[in-house]
């Protein structure tokens, strides 16, 4: 008989609620226990759910996202894409740049269609209008669409993935790099307020990342052997600042500083580092992570007063990365000083250093010149 306790059925169990209605719940083939998103006017009503949800189960139809009569078959790409960016275990920078995307590029046209109703078609006809002034965003956007029902897929949710689209989620990079010549970076420098020089002279020099440079201590840096500790990063996420371990450990290096650059990197210690072994070496006037505005706004300045208005903050450390390269830096040790894990990146800079070979041929050729000078004589 039933009581307001509940009832057990065959499969699952039925409850009363003291509403009067009846909630349904069962333990799914994931070990779970699920429950029906409705109450039900009647028992019988419950148990026929219930008798649906199991044959679903027994011709391995059954899906964890679907509890209620036919929401299995009604579940949209907006329900499916929140559960599966819930379930990521992401770093928050990556989480907000996913969130962001789904919001801003795919769930616009998306977010209401049932996943089994995405075809290649409304993927192509999406992809044909969407982020075309920002190819990397929107190779970005359609990677995310394709990896996301990647998972629907493998979760058989549905039977093939729908995204086809050779090299949609490749992009070339539109600017060419111009690094900066030893003349535009003294410029630069120059320009800059005092606080920030040291700050443009190891992005440039030795290749540190901007986040790695706001979250340098005065223990990072040995001034008497000259290397910097490069050991943490900082990263803002959702208006949060985050320190963290860089993301693989190739990041964790020493970084040699060069010569050169002692005498300034102890100056500005002494005058604009926070105090103590953990005070930051590059801290905002108020204290604390000097957030990237801040330098923006006079690093614009300053490149307008290189003639550089292209160049950007980060193309200091591809600066940094030629000129290693040019001084003859072999593969393994560009891919240290600048920490990178693959040799992709640091290809890049040596096939850029190689841009001298021009300039090698002019000087052997001089050598010659010079040669036939000096018989003549």
């Amino acid at each position: 008989m039933a009581n307001r306790k509940g009832t057990k059925a065959r499969f699952g169990s039925i409850r009363l609620l003291p509403s009067g209605r009846y909630q349904a719940r069962y333990v799914g083939p994931d070990g779970l226990t699920h429950k029906a998103h409705t109450t039900f006017d009647t028992k019988g009503d419950a148990e026929t759910w219930l008798a649906t949800i199991r044959a679903d189960i027994v011709r391995d139809a059954w899906s964890p996202y679907g509890s209620t009569r036919g929401k299995s078959r009604a579940l949209t790409f907006g329900t499916y894409s929140d559960k599966w960016l819930a379930g990521r275990r992401l770093e928050a920078r990556t989480r907000a740049h996913y969130r962001a995307l789904l919001d801003q590029h795919i769930l616009p046209t998306f977010a209401a269609v049932p996943l089994k109703h995405i075809t290649p078609d409304l993927v192509r006809d999406w992809y044909a209008t969407t982020g075309l002034s920002t190819p990397t965003t929107r190779a970005h956007a359609y990677g995310l669409l394709r990896t996301i029902l990647g998972q629907a897929e493998r979760d058989d949710v549905i039977t093939k993935n729908p995204c086809h689209i050779r090299g949609a989620g490749n992009t070339k990079r539109v600017k060419k790099i111009e690094p900066a010549t030893l003349a535009e970076l003294e410029t630069i420098v120059t320009a800059l307020p005092e606080r920030y020089r040291v700050m443009a002279l190891l992005a440039s020099w030795c290749g540190l990342r901007f986040g790695e440079l706001a979250e340098l201590r005065r223990g990072d840096v040995n001034t008497k052997a000259g290397v910097i500790h490069v050991r943490r990063g900082m990263v803002r996420a959702a208006g949060e600042t985050i320190v963290k371990k860089p993301k693989s450990d190739a990041g964790i290096r020493d970084v040699a500083i060069p010569p050169h650059l002692l005498p300034m990197v102890r100056e500005h210690m002494l005058k604009h580092a926070e105090p103590g072994k953990d005070g930051l070496l590059f801290p905002a006037r108020g204290g604390g992570h000097l957030a990237p505005s801040s330098l923006y706004r006079v690093f614009y300045s300053a490149r307008e007063a290189a003639g550089r208005p292209d160049l950007r903050w980060h193309d200091l450390r591809h600066t940094g990365a030629v000129l290693a390269a040019q001084t003859g830096a072999t593969l393994a040790e560009l891919m240290g000083r600048l920490g990178h894990s693959t040799p992709g990146a640091a290809l890049r800079y040596q096939h850029a250093a190689q841009g001298r070979d021009m300039e090698i041929a002019k000087a052997l050729s001089d050598l010659v010149t010079q040669r036939a000078d000096l018989q003549e004589t």
